[in-house]
């Protein structure tokens, strides 16, 4: 079986009876207000006649449809038909501003997007002389280039995901069957306590279906092992326990703030009355990660990898210890290759942080990886200058072969020659119970090359004192906990983070927004209080 649908094809003839798709009622989607349940007899049937129409409408191998179908189980029906033949699929973040579609629709090339009903009227003519726009259930409009409906091969385009363009515009990652099917055998088969029983796992997941983490561990990786998937519209404080309870889930996923905000709220019931085996939660800040496993029941655990590494660069903590309170990203999986390197490229003294370079074991060291950017063979060719993929992620190493994440390469600031992880930084900051979330992000400055700038969103309990003073006080608690050089020499109060469609922290707007405050003279300077801290410390 070498593509997502003969995964899918392979369980609907097994055991057609077996649910694919759950939403309870108390998942209160908007969509779908009494929730819905469908067997993979059920999906399978619908699919079959899409693709059908799709073959007839002259879409096959090479070929791109958009979709702009959120979680729904439209997603899935259109997907699978859409893989079955050959088709790649450019799934779309429906939050996405006009100029993006269309950045994305024209990189793409895509002569077909199926979309919600409720967008069909506002998308049908945004790009009216080379893309047909339809609501599911609608005809399907003949393909302006006559493909050839076959199963695309392992090495056939699946989908086309786009990365979150922090830093700049978004690159378009080609990703293959055999890349899909990669990441569900890691993700099934990491052991320990994320063991996974054939035909019996339900996992829920609020992360979009345009990540890899939604589409490539969550989507195929139940169809692998025959299991049910929640798609949640996104997550919702308010209804996911009900939704973890109701829908029997046995896996949830948890990307970025979402522990942080379940931790804030008031016991209830419902949040014990689970049958949660793991969450799957790389990037949860190492305290969070204490508090919710002691709090929930629910070991998390943490992995690592990127929409270009793919499965088969990818590492996990299911079957080892750690030490609690450390940001550990787990063991390599068999079969890649790694090497951390210090800032002239060579190997980095052990124990000490480096830039992540990684490959597979063989002779071809990009199986199982992204195919590339999509028109960009030169950003591809950078990105595996020396024959090793840079991940930009600083990690180090311990002598039991475990990784630890120091930080975002181009997240670090630089001060004085020095290495400032602003993660530390963000740490140092939450300690204080005025601090509800921070980001931290370098700012150039003349005289050190960069300072610290911080972004503060503060607890509604915080005094209601000058700002200037709350900075300082913040500085200064910070200074119990960090050196005086990785204090903030900025800080701006703000109401809200920006941060993605899967929570994580948008670093490079922080980034520009924290230039633009200091430019502006909105941000509070803190520098001579640094200086202060410094001959007093």
């Amino acid at each position: 079986m070498h593509s997502p649908y003969l995964l899918f094809e392979h369980q609907a003839l097994k055991n057609p009876q077996a649910p694919m798709l759950i939403a309870p009622k108390s998942a209160k989607l908007p969509y779908a207000p009494e929730g819905f349940r469908y067997s993979y007899g059920d999906v399978h049937a619908r699919v079959e006649l899409l693709k059908q129409a799709f073959a007839k409408a002259g879409y096959g191998v090479g070929a791109r449809v958009a979709l702009l179908l959120e979680n729904r189980p439209e997603f899935f029906e259109y997907w699978l038909a859409l893989n079955a033949i050959g088709v790649s699929i450019v799934p779309i973040n429906p939050d996405l501003r006009r100029d993006e579609l269309l950045f994305q629709l024209d990189m793409a090339e895509a002569s077909l997007m199926v979309v919600s009903a409720e967008r069909l009227e506002e998308l049908r003519n945004i790009k009216p002389e080379t893309l047909a726009v339809v609501a599911p259930g609608d005809d399907i409009p003949p393909s302006p280039k006559a493909w050839e409906a076959r199963s695309g091969g392992p090495d056939a385009e699946c989908a086309l995901l786009f990365t979150s363009g922090s830093t700049g515009k978004p690159k378009g990652c080609i990703l293959s069957n055999a890349y899909f099917l990669c990441l569900a055998e890691w993700y099934t088969t990491q052991g320990g306590i994320a063991e996974m029983v054939e035909g019996e796992e339900v996992a829920l997941t609020p992360l979009p279906m345009f990540h890899m983490n939604a589409l490539g561990c969550t989507a195929v990786g139940m169809m692998m092992k025959g299991g049910a998937i929640v798609p949640l519209d996104r997550f919702h404080s308010s209804s996911w326990w009900a939704s973890i309870a109701d829908s029997g889930a046995t896996i949830i996923h948890c990307l970025g703030v979402i522990p942080a905000i379940l931790l804030q709220l008031p016991v209830e019931e419902a949040e014990r009355q689970h049958r949660v085996k793991f969450a799957l939660g790389p990037g949860v800040d190492a305290r969070h990660k204490i508090e919710f496993e002691k709090r929930y029941g629910i070991p998390i655990v943490e992995a690592w990898a990127m929409t270009e590494t793919g499965g088969r660069a990818v590492t996990t903590t299911a079957a080892d210890d750690y030490t609690p309170g450390q940001r550990c990203i787990g063991r390599p999986r068999k079969g890649m290759q790694f090497r951390i390197v210090d800032d002239t490229g060579n190997d980095a003294e052990f124990g000490k942080p480096g830039e992540l370079l990684v490959r597979a074991e063989g002779p071809n060291p990009r199986d199982g990886f992204f195919t590339g950017y999509l028109k960009d063979e030169k950003a591809t060719e950078e990105a595996w200058e020396g024959g090793w993929f840079h991940t930009g992620d600083v990690v180090y190493a311990d002598e039991k072969g475990l990784l630890y994440f120091f930080d975002r390469k181009k997240s670090i600031v630089r001060r004085s020659g020095e290495n400032i992880a602003v993660l530390e930084v963000e740490a140092a900051l939450a300690k204080d119970p005025a601090v509800k979330a921070s980001a931290v992000t370098p700012v150039p400055d003349d005289l050190r090359g960069e300072e610290v700038f911080a972004f503060v969103v503060e607890n509604e309990a915080a005094e209601t004192v000058a700002l200037g003073e709350r900075a300082k006080r913040l500085v200064e608690a910070a200074a119990q906990h960090i050196a005086y050089h990785k204090l903030p020499g900025f800080i701006a109060f703000i109401e809200k983070l920006p941060v993605s469609s899967t929570q994580k922290l948008q670093r490079g707007e922080i980034r520009a927004m924290a230039a633009k405050a200091v430019a502006e003279g909105s941000a509070i300077d803190l520098r001579k209080l640094k200086a202060s801290i410094r001959k007093t410390g």
